[in-house]
């Protein structure tokens, strides 16, 4: 015999539910990784240079290592006194009226002041003749240049990028602290889900939101530890979320709606507690979040593009905090519709989209079904239409969220 219907609560506004959950959100403890594994993660430290960096004056151009007043007057032929490669420095000064054969890379040997390019010179062996004058200090790399010992090269806070781990090299340092990743469980529910790699039986579909939402996690710059399916009992579903509540973070997909078979808010609440489960938005109306043996859980809806996205707008925002991120919003943009987007007047509607950056427009990837993920595939923005009219008309200004950015506030 079914049940009732169950009455819904006030349903949230996306930006009040989204400050609900970046209430709970600290930043986790840091970890001291190997700079390339750090790559991502954001500094626990400041950082400051051990040694000079360049740590002596070297050549910035194959050529010739000269005492530039000398050159006052050219061409001029002057005898090659030493020549110094890459990786060697020289034992005596550079003696007046001569000059270093040097490569680039190589310190100035003592007396040289510039270095004349081997393209303008006739490249000799013994005597050079040196075509054009230089400045004291030409093509050469001061030492400190880059940085001075001491010297604050890095501030804490900041993300871990290509270039900060080169700088992280050259600075001495082989490690660094940063904030740690934080590691996520996914978790699919439902009877109806199956293995990617099983036969699709009658009522069966594969399970997709494990392996996007998985995605979603490491995009975002999490550790995903995917958990397999909870069958449509409340005890497999309980056990799974003993086990998931052994991670930082949980995420479910499927069970957060108002059906008989819906058991993800009733186990939620047996083990922790249920902040909120309904938000005034399309695709993804019920989100639930709350807690669950003291971890926090976001419980998805079950429909492949509603995961995904509402994952997008709460999740990913809520790893970033954790990682210590000052920036949580991906950029918006206002661009003009070049068609008619219609929309549920009464629910805050996110319609997957293809943003022309040089045109300044935006249309539709399609159908918005939510449970085309297809329509995800396609797009690389949403348009975020408020509560209001049922239907955005082509060649309106409308608010564009770009996914494919990074976040900029």
């Amino acid at each position: 015999m079914r049940t009732a219907p169950r009455a819904e609560p006030r349903a949230l506004t996306v930006d009040e539910a989204l400050a609900r959950i970046l209430e709970r959100f600290t930043p986790l403890p840091a970890e001291e990784q190997p700079i390339l594994d750090a790559l991502g993660q954001v500094l626990d430290e400041d950082v400051r240079a051990a040694n000079d960096v360049p740590p002596f004056a070297n050549s910035a151009m194959d050529g010739y290592a000269v005492r530039a007043a000398e050159l006052a007057i050219t061409p001029v032929l002057l005898p090659i006194a030493m020549e110094i490669p890459a990786g060697s420095a020289a034992t005596t000064p550079l003696q007046p009226g001569s000059v270093a054969r040097i490569m680039t890379g190589a310190p100035l040997p003592a007396g040289a002041d510039a270095v004349v390019r081997v393209e303008d010179t006739d490249g000799g062996e013994r005597v050079v003749e040196i075509r054009k004058a230089v400045a004291g200090g030409e093509n050469v790399r001061a030492a400190g240049e880059d940085l001075r010992k001491g010297e604050l090269v890095l501030q804490r806070g900041l993300v871990v990028r290509a270039a900060e781990v080169g700088v992280l090299a050259t600075a001495g340092r082989a490690s660094v602290h940063v904030v740690r990743r934080p590691r996520v469980a996914v978790l699919s529910t439902g009877d109806e889900v199956v293995e990617v790699h099983e036969a699709l039986e009658p009522g069966k579909i594969r399970d997709a939101n494990r392996w996007s939402l998985a995605a979603a996690v490491r995009a975002a710059g999490g550790i995903a530890v995917p958990l397999g399916i909870a069958r449509d009992t409340a005890d497999d579903l309980r056990r799974a979320l003993r086990r998931a509540a052994e991670e930082d973070v949980i995420v479910t997909s499927g069970g957060v709606s108002v059906g008989d078979y819906d058991f993800v808010k009733t186990v939620v609440g047996e083990l922790g507690a249920m902040d909120f489960w309904t938000i005034a938005m399309r695709p993804g109306k019920p989100v639930a979040f709350g807690e669950v043996l003291d971890k926090p859980i976001f419980g998805l809806p079950g429909n492949p593009v509603s995961a995904l996205l509402t994952f997008e707008l709460f999740a990913r925002p809520a790893l970033l905090k954790l990682q210590g991120r000052t920036r949580l919003r991906r950029p918006r943009v206002t661009a003009r519709l070049t068609e008619d987007v219609p929309k549920p007047p009464h629910l805050r509607f996110f319609a997957r989209a293809i943003y022309d950056s040089a045109n300044g427009t935006v249309r539709s990837t399609g159908p918005q079904g939510s449970g085309i993920l297809r329509s995800m595939a396609l797009a690389n923005a949403l348009i975020d239409l408020p509560i209001g009219p049922s239907l955005a008309k082509a060649g309106s200004e409308v608010t564009v969220i770009l996914t494919d950015a990074p976040e900029d506030r």
